[in-house]
Formats: structure tokens, C-alpha cells, sequence
């Protein structure tokens, strides 16, 4: 195919190495192998194409060097393989290069300050590698540069106004995930260029919030995330347009939300969020959020944020995710939550909200996290929890004052894998259909979500209140603690495969714990004290090769099963109030202290003893009167005794035949072959 001159495989299924012959295709302008799997090194053959521009081979399994032989390319991307070593500093020599693209690598060392010789170049990304050094001044003068892409490697130094002289044309900068790197640019300086995304998220920006931004009017993201900016938020900032995402997160920022962009109207351009979390913003949720029509995320918790949930909130009718969570937020729930039926998170637990359970939440079918917990809610946990929210995966009411049983409907939940409804004063037995709960046996499929999503899901582990972020859809929680229910432990609980955790302590439960408990194998943390449990504990425990957290305070008695997962507990305290406990870790000896089903077993034993002695009696009996009867019959019987030597002799003489004539048919198979 000497006249090819264009050639795409992309997207499909082909391995080994990039074949040598490709190089003898003169008239080739573009290749793309991307998205393959081709694994070694770029063969030196497409150094060879005098006609080659565009080169794409990203997202394979290459490995070795970045090659210097490269021709006149305009584009090149090398991006999602496994290439090593540093960026050449003969890419200097590509002076038409316009696209430059080696992300996802691990490439070391510094970036070459000979890049200041692409002279024609719009897009450099060099992101997620382990570059180290200072961004070279140099790249300032790179006049055509649209696009610069340096985030998640290790540069530090320090960035100045010099960066950005003559980047008239620059309109995506991400510099985020440097954190040994600094901004250091004077308030007075006025930028040449209009970005439409910025993101220095986690590095050091000096002077506070970035003035220079004030002119940047075409902004539709900016990141300044974990940049320990401190103070208030610019009074300039509140007449910049409406910035669809905005990440503020992890900073100091203080003072009211009043001064976020809210200048013009919300245009709805894709995606839109708002993350303002973990900071210290005081004073009410402000109302000029609510111009923001088509946001998708509102992430306000963490804060020192006061009064009531604004009624305008009523017209972000595009949510999918409310966090409001970890502030002093206070009064009833609005009932206008109910109506966004589009909302898939709802967090507003840690604040001071009052009331029932909101009936119109009823409306909320695509619910998949709703997270009440630790507020100040009572009533009744309504049925529509089952019957409405088809989606539920995480459902927290901790530490509230509901009443009443736990609603059988949960149990339609199947793809609930988060339970916490511990710290209130439920009710009733548990309910036997719980064990029904697929999404506690089985791994759930992880829902998706944004790059920008910070998923967040707390949960309440050997008394503390742990944070999983990306982890948390591993997670297989049921806590029904310290509430007031009673009966038995359902054995249905049992069939809960995937649980990870298990806490009914605190209640008034009796009956044994289930024999079958060594089933939960993934069990890290069991606790059942607190109750009235009795009987012994089942020997299955010993089972839980996983479990690392135990408590079993209650009036269990018997031994302590020996397993070697158990044996890891040294503590005392987790049997404490067990009076009829036996075994390590406790100071009560088994072998004083037997165990009923111990007492019981010798008992039986030591009756049984007499039993068995006649039983072996009477077959030596029986062994030695037969064996003696047929010798004596022979010894008086000549005849009986003739005929049993000649059945003898002629039973040898058989065998010896069959064993001749089978050794003559394998000498004959060997001489045939």
C-alpha cells in the first residue's frame, strides 16, 4: 500500500509490538494506533516517514524512551503508556509541532527549557508523570500556547508574572497537584490572556485570594482547591459572571458566601458544581445561589453556616447532589427537597434540623445516599422508605430521636449496603426480612460520577466516625445500636455475606447469638454487648478470619472458642459481665469450670463406659469360639481336610496360568511393534 497516506486502527483489540514495516509507508501523513494494547518500545522505521504530521498512539502499553527521531510532526500524542525517562531536549528542533501530549507516564527530570523553541505550539500536557524542577521562565514566550497542562508531578520553585509575558493566546492553565510549588504574583498585575479554566488546587498561592483574576471574565472552571487561601472572599468577585464550577474546597475562606460570581445569568453550560467545603464560612446559605439554575452539585458542609435552608433553593432543580452536611443549619427540612426529583446524594447530617421525616422525600426515586444523621429528628421512620427509594445504597439516621419499629419496607431496599440507624429509641424486634438485603451480600456496581465528585460517606466504626472517601461502595455496614429493641438476633442476619460490620449493642436483645455466625466472613467488627444475650458462643465464631474489633458483654457462658482470629483478643473487657465464661483471656479456668456441654458430654460418656466393655467382650467371645471350632473340625475330619489342601493347590495353579498367559500376550505387543 505505497500510496497510504492515511492510516487509523484506533480503538481496538491489537497487541504485540508496532510493526517495522509501517516505516516504509513514504507517503504516510497521520497514523493512529491509539487505544490498543502494543506493548515495547516506538520503533526507530517512523522516524523514516519524510510526510508524517500526526502521530497517535496513545493509550497503549508502550514502554522504553520517548524517541528523538521523530520527523516534523505537528501533533504528537504519546499520552497512557508507560514511557520512562526524561522529555528530549531535541523536541526543540520540532518547530512545527502544535500538540504535544505525554500525560500519564512516568517521566522524570526537568522540563526542558528548550521548549521555548516550539515556536508553533498550542497544547502542552505533560500531566501525572513525576517531572521535578522549576517551570522554566521560557515558557512564557511560547505566544501560541492555548492549552498548558503541568498538574499532578512534583515541580516546585516558584511562579511568577515572567510564566505568562507573552501567553496572549492562553485559555486552559493547570498547574493543580504541585504541592512544593508557589504563586507568587502581584495584585496589580494584569494578565494578557482570558482564561476559560484555571486550577491550582493543591499549591501554595501567596497573598491570599489571586487578584489577578478579577479581570478573567470567561472563566467557566476555577480550581483553587487545598491552596491555603485564608480570609474573605474579594468584593470584586461578586460581579464576575456566574462560573459554572467552582472548587473552593480545603481552604480557610471566611466571612459570608455573599461575594461568590453571581454577576449575569446562569447560561447552563454542561456540568455545573459548587464545592465550598471545609472552610469557614459563617452567617446563612446565601440567596444569590439560588440564580444558579443549572447546577448540578452544591457542596457547602464543613463550614460554621447558621439559620434555615432558603426556600429559593427551589429552583436548582437540575441537583443530583445536596451536601450541606457538618454546619449549624437549623429548623425543619423544606419540603421543597421532595420536589427535586432529580437528587441522588442528600447530606445534611451534623447540624441542628428538627422535625419528622419529611413525607414529600416520597418524590425522591433516584435517592441513592440520604444521610439525616446526628440532628435532632423524631417521629416515626416512615414505609415509604422501601416502597419509594428503589435506588437506596446508603440510608443513615444516627443519633436522632425517632420512635417506633424499624419499617419492614427496608427490607426491598436490595441494593442497600449502608444501615445506621443507631442512638435512637426504636422499638421492636428486628426484622427477620433484613437478611434479605442483597447489597449486604453482594458486591455492589460502583455508581458513577464526575472526576470532580468527592464522594464522601460517614460511618460510625468501633465508636468513631470514619470518613470514606473513594472506598466507601466496600463498605457494608449494619448498626442498630443503642436503640431499644428486643427478641432474638434473626439467623436471617447471617446470610449477609458482604458485611463488614455488625453492631446490635446497646439494646434488649435476648436468645443466643446465632450458631451460624462464622458465615459472615468478612466480618471486621462484631459487637453485641450490652444486651441479654445468653448460652454459649458458638464454636463458627472462630470462623471470622477478618475480625479485629469485639465486644460481647452480655450472660454468655460456657468456653471461649479458641480460634486463631480470637486469639488475638487479649482484652478481658470484650467478655466483661459474662459470668459463666470460661477460657482465655478470662481468669476462669475451663478445666475447674466446665462448661454444661462439657459436664453433659463426660456424663453421658461415663455411662455409656459399661456398655461398651461388654460390647468388646462379646466379640473376642464370639472370634475366639469360631476360630477353635474350625480348627478342631479339621483336626478330627481327615476327608475335610484333604478336600481344603486340593481347593487350595488348584486355587495357586489358577493364578499362576491367568499371570503366564498375560506376560506371553505383552512379549507378543512389544516384538510387533
Amino acid at each position: 500500500m505505497a500510496n497510504l497516506r492515511h492510516l487509523d486502527l484506533s480503538y481496538n483489540l491489537l497487541t504485540g509490538i508496532i510493526p517495522e514495516f509501517l516505516g516504509r509507508l513514504r507517503l504516510l501523513q497521520a497514523l493512529d494506533l491509539s487505544k490498543n494494547d502494543f506493548t515495547n518500545s516506538i520503533p526507530k522505521s517512523l522516524g523514516r516517514l519524510p510526510l508524517l504530521r500526526i502521530l497517535d498512539l496513545s493509550r497503549n502499553k508502550l514502554t522504553g524512551p520517548i524517541p528523538t527521531f521523530l520527523g516534523k510532526l505537528t501533533k504528537l500524542d504519546l499520552s497512557s503508556n508507560n514511557l520512562n525517562g526524561s522529555i528530549p531536549k531535541s523536541f526543540g528542533r520540532l518547530a512545527t509541532l502544535m500538540y504535544l501530549f505525554l500525560q500519564k507516564h512516568q517521566l522524570t527530570g526537568p522540563i526542558p527549557a528548550s521548549i521555548v523553541r516550539l515556536v508553533s505550539l498550542e497544547s502542552f500536557l505533560v500531566s501525572s508523570n513525576f517531572l521535578s524542577g522549576a517551570i522554566p521562565v521560557s515558557i512564557g514566550q511560547l505566544s501560541k500556547l492555548r492549552s498548558l497542562d503541568v498538574s499532578n508531578n512534583s515541580l516546585e520553585g516558584v511562579v511568577s508574572e515572567s510564566h505568562f509575558d507573552n501567553l496572549w493566546m492562553l485559555e486552559d492553565l493547570n498547574v493543580a497537584l504541585n504541592s512544593k510549588l508557589t504563586f507568587n504574583i502581584s495584585c496589580e498585575w494584569l494578565a494578557p490572556f482570558q482564561l476559560l479554566a484555571i486550577d491550582l488546587s493543591s499549591c501554595n498561592i501567596a497573598n491570599r485570594f489571586p487578584q489577578w483574576l478579577r479581570n478573567q471574565r470567561k472563566l467557566t472552571y476555577l480550581g483553587l482547591s487545598n491552596a491555603s487561601i485564608s480570609g474573605p472572599l474579594p468584593t470584586w468577585l461578586r460581579k464576575m459572571p456566574i462560573i459554572p464550577i467552582i472548587n473552593l474546597s480545603h481552604n480557610n475562606l471566611s466571612g459570608r458566601m455573599t461575594n461568590l460570581p453571581s454577576g449575569g445569568t446562569d447560561l447552563g453550560i454542561g456540568y455545573s458544581m459548587l464545592s465550598l467545603q471545609h472552610n469557614l464560612f459563617s452567617e446563612s446559605i446565601p440567596r444569590s445561589l439560588c440564580k444558579r439554575k443549572h447546577l448540578y452539585e452544591l457542596d457547602l458542609s464543613y463550614n460554621r453556616l447558621t439559620g434555615k435552608i432558603p426556600n429559593c433553593l427551589k429552583n436548582l432543580q437540575k441537583l443530583f447532589v445536596m451536601i450541606l452536611s457538618s454546619n449549624e443549619l437549623s429548623g425543619a427540612i423544606p419540603s421543597f427537597i421532595g420536589d427535586i426529583s432529580s437528587l441522588m446524594w442528600l447530606k445534611l447530617n451534623d447540624n441542628n434540623f428538627s422535625g419528622e421525616f419529611p413525607t414529600k422525600f416520597g418524590n425522591l426515586s433516584q435517592l441513592e445516599v440520604l444521610d439525616l444523621a446526628d440532628n435532632a429528628f423524631c417521629g416515626k421512620i416512615p414505609e415509604l422508605i422501601g416502597e419509594k427509594f428503589k435506588s437506596l445504597r446508603v440510608f443513615r439516621l444516627h443519633k436522632n430521636n425517632f420512635i417506633g419499629g424499624i419499617p419492614r419496607s427496608l427490607c426491598k431496599n436490595v441494593h442497600l449496603q449502608i444501615l445506621d440507624v443507631a442512638h435512637n429509641n426504636l422499638t421492636g424486634t428486628i426484622p427477620h426480612c433484613l437478611g434479605k438485603l442483597k447489597g449486604m451480600a453482594y458486591n455492589n456496581e460502583p455508581m458513577p460520577y464526575p472526576d470532580d465528585t468527592e464522594e464522601r460517606v460517614i460511618q460510625v466504626v468501633n465508636g468513631a466516625a470514619l470518613e470514606y472517601t473513594k472506598t466507601w461502595q466496600l463498605v457494608m455496614n449494619m448498626d442498630l445500636s443503642s436503640n431499644k429493641l428486643v427478641g432474638e438476633i434473626p439467623v436471617e442476619l447471617t446470610a449477609l455475606y458482604g458485611l463488614v460490620g455488625l453492631n446490635l449493642s446497646n439494646n434488649h436483645l435476648s436468645g443466643g447469638i446465632p450458631d451460624n455466625i462464622g458465615n459472615l466472613a468478612a466480618l471486621i467488627s462484631l459487637y453485641l454487648s450490652g444486651n441479654e444475650l445468653d448460652g454459649q458462643i458458638p464454636p463458627s465464631i472462630e470462623a471470622l478470619n477478618f475480625l479485629s474489633h469485639l465486644n460481647l458483654s452480655n450472660n454468655l457462658s460456657g468456653r471461649i472458642p479458641t480460634g486463631s482470629q480470637l486469639q488475638t483478643f487479649i482484652d478481658p473487657s470484650i467478655y466483661a459481665g459474662n459470668k459463666d465464661l470460661c477460657g482465655a483471656p478470662l481468669p476462669k479456668n475451663c478445666s475447674i469450670h466446665e462448661d454444661p456441654t462439657s459436664i453433659a458430654k463426660r456424663k453421658h460418656e461415663a455411662t455409656d463406659e459399661p456398655n461398651k466393655v461388654w460390647f468388646y467382650m462379646d466379640i473376642t467371645y464370639g472370634f475366639a469360639t469360631g476360630f477353635w471350632g474350625v480348627i478342631v473340625v479339621l483336626m478330627l475330619k481327615k476327608q475335610w481336610r484333604h478336600k481344603l489342601f486340593i481347593f487350595a493347590e488348584e486355587t495357586r495353579v489358577k493364578i499362576d496360568v491367568a499371570i503366564l498367559v498375560r506376560v506371553n500376550k505383552l512379549k507378543r505387543g512389544r516384538e510387533a511393534i
